[in-house]
């Protein structure tokens, strides 16, 4: 019987810094992005079947509004169509980078940087509906907070990523 202990794994972009316990950052990553692609999915249905919407009524809130601004497509197709794009090209890229070797590497920067446009898009929007629009969708709305949230959660992750790099350059050869 030996008596020598296992050694730790060497960290990678697989297995990040801190083990299972790093896990909850991936974990909430995925649940944000459940209620993202819901909540843009529903977003995307509404306007391509011109359904009325659900809306928080009164006051500043008139989700028509904002769903039927020239703001709410690009070049025909609907804000809420690339939302629910971009929301899967995330899972993707999140689901990814134990898998693909381009995504164990460069996965966590391409995340940071579409959730980096994400972000910026969205406070865009944010500044569309607060004062060219003077309305709020609040579907619209908790997308952007979602959005924010998972920006935050990407930084942590591709920091994350960065001190296992930075440990698999120290070990010696």
């Amino acid at each position: 019987m030996s008596s020598t202990t296992p050694s730790q794994p060497i960290p990678t972009a697989a297995t990040p810094r801190g083990g299972a316990r790093a896990e909850w950052v991936t974990i909430a990553c995925f649940v944000l992005l459940a209620g993202a692609l819901g909540v843009s999915g529903y977003l995307a249905y509404t306007k391509l079947f011109d359904v009325s919407m659900l809306c928080v009524g009164g006051g500043l809130f008139d989700c028509g509004t904002v769903r039927n601004s020239i703001y709410s497509e690009i070049m025909g197709v609907p804000i809420g169509l690339l939302g629910f794009l971009t929301n899967l090209v995330l899972v993707g890229v999140l689901a990814g980078q134990k898998r693909i070797p381009f995504l164990q590497e460069y996965g966590p920067l391409l995340f940071f940087g579409i959730l980096l446009f994400a972000t910026l898009y969205s406070i865009w929007l944010i500044y569309v509906q607060a004062q060219l629009l003077q309305a709020y969708c609040n579907w619209c709305l908790a997308h952007e907070v979602i959005v924010f949230a998972l920006f935050g959660l990407s930084i942590v992750l591709l920091r994350r990523h960065n001190l296992a790099l930075d440990e698999l350059e120290a070990e010696p050869a």
